[in-house]
């Protein structure tokens, strides 16, 4: 592995930070009453979304899931903008129609997190189907979950790209478990990248937990895919820090497992990499204060922010 300068390494745990803390707001805010439906925290999955995100160009696109803050946050969206759709008020990102779901900033190539599962794929596919007949050197990254990998169209996708020789990498974020279904019950293959294998795809599978073999990963796989090289496919083995949603206890995840991952922590191995590269632990908390006051100002942004009113609400509907 190759080193890299303290100021991108920075930049890499202060993403990961980012999305750590913003769910931790975000489960508050739910408990407090100000989110309404559920809400699916990216917790322990931090390394992925900030890996595959930094490795690519400000105008690529990426497609997400219903797990989706982390991409959106590691894509460089605002808080002040998706505390405010969390929260659903009519300054965030789909004037809070959207929610904790549904977040997309077509402006910025975010296409969209997505409530059915799997249902990223196919539009990635085709923003890169797009990319490649306009002729622009456009690489798509499209996020989906363990259980998302088994749904038709991720396979599908998967295989159009393949035929199609398009610049998409497909991420597939293995938390091991599909709601509370561990992946060993749900398909015979539990090594996820084979799948890629058998449709002509080249892949991979390794530590999501650890962003800069995420980064160097995803980078290599960006680089080839502006030569023509696509697609190609990431298994990004991971563990989420909690249930499947934020009513959800997570009982059933196994204690040693628990354990492991606690310790193989995203943060904790970015903060490991800060340091050996020379950033003292006073300068580490100072990263930490400063992310904690931009989202401090967020959360307060939102709560006191309007919601859309029934005229406006009316008036956008009859719009469309």
């Amino acid at each position: 592995m190759k080193k890299y300068s303290i100021d991108f390494l920075s930049s890499l745990y202060t993403t990961m930070y980012k999305i750590r803390n913003f769910e931790e707001q975000g489960i508050k805010l739910y408990r407090q009453g100000h989110i309404r439906g559920y809400f699916h925290p990216y917790w322990g999955e931090e390394a992925i979304a900030t890996g595959v995100c930094s490795a690519m160009n400000p105008d690529d696109y990426i497609t997400s899931t219903h797990r989706g803050h982390g991409h959106c946050l590691a894509w460089g969206a605002d808080l002040n903008r998706m505390f405010a759709e969390l929260l659903g008020k009519k300054a965030g990102y789909c004037k809070g129609l959207g929610g904790s779901m549904h977040i997309a900033d077509y402006s910025k190539g975010n296409l969209g997190a997505n409530g059915i599962v799997g249902s990223g794929t196919p539009i990635a596919v085709g923003a890169a189907l797009g990319a490649s007949i306009r002729g622009e050197k456009k690489v798509v990254a499209t996020f989906v979950s363990d259980g998302g990998s088994n749904i038709g169209s991720f396979l599908e996708g998967l295989n159009l790209a393949a035929a199609w020789k398009l610049p998409v990498i497909f991420v597939i974020e293995n938390n091991q478990y599909a709601v509370s279904t561990p992946i060993e019950d749900s398909t015979g293959e539990t090594q996820l990248y084979k799948r890629g294998i058998g449709f002509g795809v080249e892949s991979v599978r390794i530590d999501g937990n650890d962003v800069l073999q995420v980064y160097e990963t995803a980078k290599a796989f960006v680089d080839r895919c502006r030569k023509g090289e696509g697609p190609f496919l990431i298994e990004a083995v991971t563990f989420r820090k909690s249930g499947h949603h934020v009513n959800d206890p997570g009982l059933y995840l196994p204690k040693e497992k628990v354990e492991y991952y606690e310790k193989h922590d995203p943060l904790k191995i970015g903060a490991e990499y800060l340091r050996n590269a020379g950033l003292s632990d006073e300068q580490l908390a100072e990263l930490q204060d400063k992310v904690m006051k931009e989202i401090k100002v967020a959360v307060d942004f939102a709560v006191k922010g309007e919601e859309m009113s029934k005229e406006e609400f009316l008036n956008f509907v009859e719009g469309y």
